[in-house]
């Protein structure tokens, strides 16, 4: 069963090279290249994936299978929040999104739906404040920008 692990990895590596490459992609930020600009948090993303691939093509799981039923179905349910959240990132901006995908994942891994739901705005408005004010990088408002001052 290390074939699972091994096409699993190839799969990961490609993505992890799509997603470095897509990285530096990223038009240079208005008054020159900085040491840190948008692109530095996807290019380390992109390394960590390429380097956990190649761990799972090259050390694989001797007793790895595939999951089967619910799991299964979990997993799917999961990459599919994960996809509707890209898509919905930009109309609704980032703390709408994000509270529905984290309060999605977290209900379906259990928790009450009004926490999982408080959890995923509490983890939107922070993560939100924390880019905008501490780390002076702009993220999508959406259908919230109508509370922004003119």
């Amino acid at each position: 069963m290390t074939l699972n692990d091994r096409i699993f990895g190839i799969l990961m590596l490609v993505l992890a090279v799509a997603y470095g490459w897509g990285a530096t992609q990223f038009p240079e930020p208005f008054g020159g290249a900085e040491s840190v600009g948008p692109e530095t948090f996807p290019k380390v993303i992109a390394v960590v994936l390429a380097l956990s691939s190649l761990y799972l093509i090259v050390k694989p799981d001797p007793d790895n299978a595939w999951p089967k039923g619910r799991i299964a179905l979990e997993l799917i349910i999961a990459v599919l929040v994960l996809i509707a959240y890209t898509l919905l990132l930009e109309p609704l901006g980032f703390i709408l999104a994000t509270l529905l995908a984290v309060g999605t994942l977290c209900w379906r891994m259990g928790a009450a739906p009004v926490w999982a739901y408080v959890t995923g705005g509490v983890a939107g408005v922070v993560v939100y404040l924390l880019f905008t004010f501490a780390l002076d990088l702009a993220l999508p408002l959406g259908v919230l920008s109508v509370l922004e001052g003119s």
